[in-house]
């Protein structure tokens, strides 16, 4: 029997309690890992651990797989009409709704996310998503195809089956929603350092009604339950958002196992240009958000800015003062807009980062050290004086680190953009708009951004060129990530003698 886990806050930001099972989530059932260990939940903001969760083997993958077949077989796929898809979706997200600030509470504890960004844009997009695509559940259609008279062709868009995910908990919705709307089953692995939301999840998804078996959670480690998923020779579909070190290995074992199809989304380290005529005082605050947005921790952060020389003194004062004044600490507390990275591993790492810049000869211009005495808070830092070899520049940090890089002419920023290995966002400050959209057209990546950045809506796609992923999250363009696509030829008239 699974243990719960129930958690009282009282902070100047919320207040109230939660309760909920840490077990693996198979067959509308919470139940213990087949192995009966464990893994420790930690709370970045103090570095202590706040409750243990199952953990999951491909032992409990294979029986995970064997329900999520069954409830495709039996109740979901073709079984379920889009219209009842459609509806279990919006009861989904209107249970949602009703929890938001206790979604967001266990979001900001276990993640370090703060509670106002949490609530305001976490969970609030989470929700319009499960709403975007409870719209789209009984659209799913193909096309008639004329050929000619004697023969009826046409076109069916079919679920997959059973789906394999493997994600951290911000982007839950992205993956679950079309999912769900195209008639798959699924076999999820949450991130083992954010796992606790996706586990409270599992209760709505039951309270609403989503047949037993359809969404499966099984919590555990990317070298055990991550890579059975990726391998498992009866998931035909497999869906990351992570690093592209990970991605890598998941396409590998996809193609080794069955040739399952994949969707990655992966790293980036987005050029965020600004030039002479760019709105001096938007262009600074908009790269602020750019790049400590969610602390730095977010797969399309601004974190190579490039400045042109007439304004470069200007824009670097300007977004020092920005910078200074973010205010890191509890998640909880009033006022705060950074709290901890996710974990002591991602500390870790970026602190390696910021060493390997020192060492390599940048200037740390603003940061560059911890902040406090516990937990994995790391103070906003900016380098300059930076070569492009420089790790720094090259590769993704994944915190709150960014370079901010002098430009003169626009062949030469996007020269010095486009030379990276990833290709997942971008931002281009001018007020011309001609500038503006050719600038936007050149860069290599999948989102383009003008005078603004880090923009998401349910209904636009996001996904990467280069080492930044395959195909696309969001919009319509997810639909076809969940669905095969069969050609039906009726014969009317042809005759063979």
């Amino acid at each position: 029997m699974s243990t719960t886990f129930t958690y009282q806050w009282d902070t100047p930001k919320y207040k109230g309690k939660t309760s909920f099972s840490t077990g693996l989530f198979i067959g509308g059932k919470f139940v213990d890992g087949s192995s009966g260990g464990t893994i420790d939940v930690v709370n970045p903001a103090t570095g202590q651990v706040i409750t243990k969760i199952a953990e999951g083997t491909e032992k409990d993958v294979d029986t995970a797989v064997e329900v999520a077949q069954k409830a495709f077989d039996t109740v979901w796929g073709l079984k379920a009409s889009g219209m009842k898809r459609s509806e279990l979706l919006w009861k989904l997200a209107q249970a949602m709704e009703g929890v938001k600030e206790e979604l967001a509470a266990i979001e900001a504890l276990d993640n370090g996310k703060t509670y106002d960004w949490a609530l305001g844009t976490d969970v609030a997009f989470a929700i319009n998503v499960f709403k975007y695509f409870a719209g789209w559940a009984d659209k799913i259609q193909g096309q008639t195809i004329e050929t000619d008279e004697r023969k009826l062709s046409y076109t069916r868009h079919e679920p997959i089956g059973v789906v394999g995910q493997i994600i951290p908990l911000l982007m839950l919705s992205w993956k679950i929603a079309p999912a769900l709307a195209t008639g798959n089953t699924i076999v999820l692995k949450p991130s083992e350092f954010t796992p606790l939301t996706a586990l409270r999840m599992c209760e709505l998804i039951k309270e609403v009604g989503i047949p037993d078996g359809v969404v499966n959670i099984v919590n555990g480690y990317g070298n055990t339950v991550g890579a059975a998923i990726s391998s498992h020779m009866k998931i035909d579909k497999v869906a990351f958002t992570g690093s592209t070190l990970v991605g890598r290995k998941i396409m590998e074992a996809a193609a080794k196992s069955n040739l399952k199809t994949v969707t990655l989304e992966l790293g980036g380290k987005s050029p965020n240009i600004i030039f002479d005529d760019a709105d001096l005082e938007q262009a600074i605050n908009w790269s602020v958000h750019g790049i400590f947005w969610n602390h730095g921790q977010a797969c399309c952060a601004g974190s190579r800015i490039f400045v042109q020389a007439g304004i470069y003194d200007a824009f670097l004062k300007g977004f020092t003062e920005r910078a200074k004044a973010i205010k890191v600490g509890d998640p909880f507390g009033v006022g705060i807009n950074q709290g901890p990275q996710v974990s002591e591993i991602q500390y870790d790492r970026i602190m390696g980062y910021i060493n390997s810049g020192k060492e390599q000869g940048a200037t740390v211009h603003l940061g560059g050290d911890r902040h406090g005495t516990e937990g994995y808070f790391i103070n906003p830092t900016i380098f300059t004086d930076t070569k492009p070899d420089m790790k720094i520049v090259q590769e993704e940090i994944f915190g709150p680190v960014g370079v901010i890089i002098k430009f003169e002419d626009e062949e030469d920023v996007i020269r010095q953009a486009n030379d990276t290995v990833y290709g997942l966002a971008s931002a281009v400050f001018t007020q011309n708009i001609n500038r503006a959209i050719e600038t936007a057209h050149k860069l290599q990546a999948g989102t383009a951004w003008i005078n603004c950045a880090n923009q998401l809506h349910p209904q636009v796609p996001f996904g990467g060129y280069k080492q930044s992923g395959i195909g696309r999250e969001l919009g319509e363009y997810a639909l076809t990530n969940y669905t095969n696509v069969k050609a039906v030829h009726v014969n009317l008239g042809y005759r063979l003698s």
